[in-house]
């Protein structure tokens, strides 16, 4: 890289910090992190590799990443925008990798692997890289000027913003120090929130900076190899072609025996009826009301345990995938299981948001489990990863385009409208203290039943409301356009709307 590429990337590495502090600081998360993602990937598309052109089937990575930004400023749901952000950042890193002339769509899972650990590296140290090119070469000197001169003029570039920095410190720790250097230089020294500041956007710049190494130099030592797919698939088959078919065929009979026997004691107690209470001295609907947590963990063992065999496997044979497919079809039914006892549980408590991802990662993984049998059935596990990054994303895209919050308000709410939506066991009250914690998107639906609410119910609401209506209008994180959010907005004109009748 030559020296005034370098330093226009360090310069506008920086400058991304120092917009990143001004839209961040002291904002809630809103359009910043659009603004900023945008930002980035202008900049690694500006810097990327010369001479080496992205693939085409690479394009859907920034546009993910900025849709998944967007979502940020739509959705005024803290959780889902932390998933939100990390699903952002992720593809962010995938776009300058993309930039770079490599490709990543194209490549098989464990590639994809090795390319994002790389990718973390960079950003983390491709600063240092950037640095080291920027600096003036010491056999550059100007004509006539003394050698002393280039030296002292580096040293003081770099003393002159510590001593200031150094100097703010002394001035806010101590009084007398701030009054001595206010009358020594005239002007008033206040620490304020600046040292923070100051911190937050050089690191963000030096991730910034490299990033920017990602897309202008790309990924070193992995980038040097003459098939970066073949290289690393080599590497990768040495270490995982080391289990014989015979183990292999071992594993899954033991699993598949496991599954086959819990799926058999659902046939019969949660689907078929039999007597729960005389065989553990429990009630069909407590019963059937717990495990679903477990059950969807024990579904992604199963997914790992085919994934980690079909890649360790040296050959196979056709009792290893007879029996690999078998383990996909109890998975499924398992997964059917959790499914309905959570809908139970659901349908006597109501909805919760985290019942809500629960169902979600339930469905993800039933389609994940589909296509692995698909893969399974073609030799084609390695691209498993590729799928399951597509059905993470459009679960992430459905969750954005649902609103957990406004689903759950809407349903519990339907349901004290409604007791005939709860079932004889059920719990037909309104839990109000739940219904105050869920984030401003909840806040339409709220407002929307007020009128069909019994009268101590409605009482509650317009509690909660009242109170969300003054955390809206005091917080100062909330103000400014690099916070604004829809929900949000959409809140504030509910409540006006209903606070002012």
């Amino acid at each position: 890289m030559d020296r005034p590429r370098a330093r226009w990337m360090l310069l506008v590495a920086l400058a991304i910090g120092v917009l990143a502090d001004l839209v961040f600081d002291g904002s809630a998360p809103g359009l910043n992190l659009l603004i900023v993602i945008g930002i980035m990937l202008l900049a690694a598309w500006r810097f990327r590799r010369e001479g080496r052109a992205p693939d085409p089937l690479d394009a859907w990575l920034p546009v993910a990443a900025v849709l998944l930004a967007a979502f940020v400023a739509i959705r005024a749901d803290p959780f889902l925008a932390v998933l939100d952000t990390l699903g952002a950042l992720a593809f962010t890193g995938a776009s300058a990798a993309a930039f770079s002339g490599l490709a990543v769509t194209r490549r098989s899972a464990s590639v994809v692997m090795t390319m994002g650990a790389w990718v973390v590296a960079v950003t983390l140290f491709g600063a240092l890289r950037m640095l080291r090119a920027a600096r003036p070469d010491p056999a550059e000197t100007r004509p006539g000027a003394p050698t002393w001169l280039a030296p002292v003029g580096r040293g003081l570039l770099l003393a002159v913003p510590l001593a200031l920095m150094m100097a703010t410190l002394f001035a806010s720790a101590d009084p007398i120090f701030r009054r001595g250097l206010a009358d020594l230089l005239g002007v008033r020294f206040d620490l304020g929130d600046l040292p923070g500041r100051a911190i937050f956007a050089v690191s963000f710049g030096w991730f910034a900076a490299g990033l920017l190494a990602v897309a202008g130099l790309g990924i070193p030592d992995v980038a040097r190899a003459a098939s970066l797919g073949a290289a690393v698939q080599t590497a990768a088959r040495r270490w995982e072609r080391i289990l014989g078919a015979t183990e292999a065929v071992v594993v899954l009979l033991a699993v598949d025996a496991v599954a086959a026997l819990f799926v058999g004691l659902q046939i019969g107690y949660l689907f078929g009826g039999l007597d729960t209470l005389a065989a553990i001295g429990m009630t069909y609907s407590d019963y059937a009301r717990r495990g679903y947590f477990e059950l969807v963990a024990a579904a992604g063992l199963a997914g790992g345990i085919l994934v980690g065999l079909d890649f360790a496997i040296v050959r196979r044979p056709a009792a290893y995938l007879g029996l690999a497919l078998t383990l996909v079809g109890l998975t499924v039914a398992v997964l059917v299981s959790a499914a309905v006892r959570l809908g139970l549980y659901q349908a006597a408590y109501g909805w919760t948001e985290l019942r809500l991802y629960v169902a979600v990662s339930i469905v993800a993984l039933a389609v994940s489990l589909l296509v692995l049998a698909v893969l399974l059935a073609r030799d084609r596990a390695r691209w498993l990863g590729h799928a399951m990054a597509v059905i993470g994303l459009v679960s992430l895209i459905g969750l954005n385009v649902l609103a957990p919050a406004a689903f759950v308000a809407e349903r519990n709410l339907a349901r004290a409208i409604d007791p005939s939506l709860v079932p004889l066991d059920g719990e037909s009250g309104l839990d109000a203290a739940y219904l105050e914690v869920l984030p401003d998107d909840a806040v339409p639906a709220l407002v929307a039943a007020l009128p069909a609410l019994p009268a101590e119910e409605a009482a509650a609401v317009r509690q909660l409301l009242d109170r969300r209506a003054r955390a809206l209008g005091s917080d100062p994180s909330f103000s400014g356009i690099a916070a604004w959010n829809l929900g949000r907005e959409r809140a504030r004109q509910a409540l006006a709307g209903t606070l002012g009748e």
